[in-house]
């Protein structure tokens, strides 16, 4: 699987700047940047701001609070002259080149504070947020200059597919990207008026972390990869590859919640995955959820399906839209069966092939 990394960083710059260079006497502080109510400046200057605050957050390893940065390009009192605007693609080009060297540099398992949605982001996510800035605002600005610019798809679909995943896929991921930043319109749908982007969920669990699939690494897990996770001897087993593809599914067909998708259990100790788990879809109107997992056979009889059971559970409960938690067991999975009871669960049904079992909050 290709990640989101610093090449892709790179690229997106280096788009941004190629575009941009053909105005560079044009008077940027004078005209709008398309939608914004910045100027085009000042945008350029707000995309160098958001790279080396990606780049500073990330490499610092920031747990509790968002730092952000805001780079001057008119010049201080300390004798600097203000950047024209030759000087402010260098900006963008440098900040850049500290995000791809921060997302390069960081282990994978590594995860920074970021406010939205879930306080947290990992090397992946910090790519495609600072990608993200890089696509938009060079278009907001060639808009106002009069400028032609279309980023590659394959860009503008590792957005999508990594802190998009709440967004159904539209006739190209660029328009469609667009469209879900209230930059563009697409056939049938509303405009957007708000929104926000959506690093993935990590639920702490023991010896375990629960990180949210994306849509990208279930399209990867779907056809026989890794989903970009360092698995152990055996994994994924089929049972993840199976509720990848209907987290692709529902992600194609706009239904996808990423909290209510599917999870990798991902070892503390070394970061290996050892099974998945994760939800049926999103809760019904009754507050009733549904829940499965697996675990490569290397991984089983450790305990820790019980730990990853446990801790999502308790996630789940705490959800104000869910009142219960259902599952399926075979009958003769003896061992699933001893998991959903030490989780707390609670036989409810049986029928010729399965019992039901179900957690109330």
């Amino acid at each position: 699987m290709r990640e989101m990394g610093g090449d892709q960083v790179e690229e997106a710059v280096a788009g941004c700047v190629a575009a941009l260079r053909p105005a560079v006497d044009a008077d940027w502080a004078g005209v709008k940047a398309g939608r914004l109510e910045w100027n085009c400046r000042e945008t350029a200057a707000h995309i160098a701001s958001d790279l080396i605050a990606y780049a500073g957050q990330l490499a610092g390893r920031a747990q509790q609070a968002y730092v952000p940065f805001e780079i001057t390009l008119d010049g201080t009192d300390d004798g600097l002259d203000p950047a024209d605007n030759p000087g402010i693609l260098e900006v963008i080009e440098t900040t850049g080149a500290l995000l791809a060297a921060a997302v390069r540099t960081a282990p994978r398992e590594v995860r920074a504070f970021h406010p939205y949605p879930f306080r947290s982001a990992n090397r992946e996510g910090f790519a495609a947020m600072g990608i993200a800035e890089v696509l938009l605002h060079t278009h907001d600005i060639t808009e106002g200059l009069g400028l032609a610019y279309e980023p590659s798809a394959e860009l503008a679909d590792g957005v999508l597919t990594r802190i998009f995943p709440h967004v159904q896929p539209g006739p190209t991921p660029w328009s469609t990207l667009l469209w879900a930043t209230g930059r563009g319109d697409l056939p049938g749908r509303a405009p957007v008026t708000g929104w926000r982007w959506n690093n993935n969920l990590v639920i702490p669990a023991g010896r375990l972390t629960l990180q949210g699939i994306s849509p990208a690494a279930a399209r990867d897990l779907r056809l026989g990869g890794d989903g970009g996770f360092a698995w152990i001897d055996g994994g994924p087993f089929e049972g993840t590859r199976e509720a990848a593809g209907m987290l692709v599914k529902a992600y194609e067909a706009g239904v996808h919640r990423p909290e209510w998708g599917v999870f990798a259990l991902v070892r503390t100790e070394d970061g290996r995955a050892v099974g998945g788990m994760g939800f049926h879809g999103a809760p019904d109107d009754d507050g009733r959820v549904e829940i499965g997992y697996d675990l490569v056979e290397a991984a089983r009889g450790q305990g820790y399906a019980t730990e990853a059971l446990g801790a999502l559970s308790e996630w789940a409960l705490a959800r104000d839209e869910v009142r219960s938690l259902f599952a399926t067991v075979e009958r003769d999975n003896v061992r699933s069966q001893a998991v959903v009871s030490r989780a707390g669960f609670t036989r409810v049904s049986a029928d010729g092939k399965e019992f039901a079992y179900e957690l109330r909050g």
